[in-house]
């Protein structure tokens, strides 16, 4: 072989390797979103399977206050809906209208003491409000993971690799304006 031929096939051997590393680097980023949205999916179930026992407890003080217990099962049935089909979009405004439900809900037990004593009750909003912080640390780490994914994917020369390979970009799960602004607590007790 020839000093030409070797030098030929040792960049052709550095250039695939170094194609393999993009190429696996972003393969880890893409797995890295989906085990973040796998993470969120899970709290997601958990806070969907805890919502009707909630509701069912306050039915049993809320007389008046049907609409509202309607408004946070039909919030659960949106975010249900779009977690089910993977939009993560469409789940961070079905969470504003969960959110603003249970806002609203967790409001109008002031006014009910026995409700609000029942130990029933206080667990359930304890594990849901946990549940809550837990799904904003998680959607952080998963923005986190997008963001990665996001910048690799239209960075030189990982761009060539992503494209060739149809790496795609990840959404952010980003809640509405409203949802960022201080509550309005007067708005909920009103």
């Amino acid at each position: 072989m020839t000093v030409v031929s070797l030098l030929l096939v040792a960049l052709l051997v550095v250039a695939t390797v170094y194609v393999v590393r993009i190429y696996n680097g972003l393969v880890a980023l893409r797995e890295n979103v989906r085990k973040a949205w796998s993470n969120i999916d899970v709290l997601l179930t958990q806070r969907h399977d805890e919502l009707p026992k909630l509701v069912e407890t306050c039915k049993r003080y809320m007389a008046y206050e049907q609409e509202t217990l309607e408004r946070v099962m039909q919030a659960r049935a949106a975010v249900f809906r779009a977690q089910g089909s993977g939009d993560v979009t469409a789940v961070g405004a079905a969470e504003q209208q969960l959110r603003d439900g249970l806002g609203r809900l967790f409001a109008l037990v002031e006014n009910y003491p026995e409700l609000k004593a029942d130990r029933g009750f206080q667990h359930l909003q304890t594990r849901i409000s946990q549940l809550e912080e837990t799904i904003a640390d998680r959607r952080e780490l998963y923005n986190e993971a997008v963001n990665l994914n996001n910048i690799r994917i239209q960075t030189f020369p990982d761009l060539i690799v992503a494209r060739l390979f149809e790496f795609r970009s990840a959404a952010l799960l980003e809640f509405a304006e409203e949802q960022k602004r201080d509550v309005d607590m007067g708005k909920l007790f009103g």
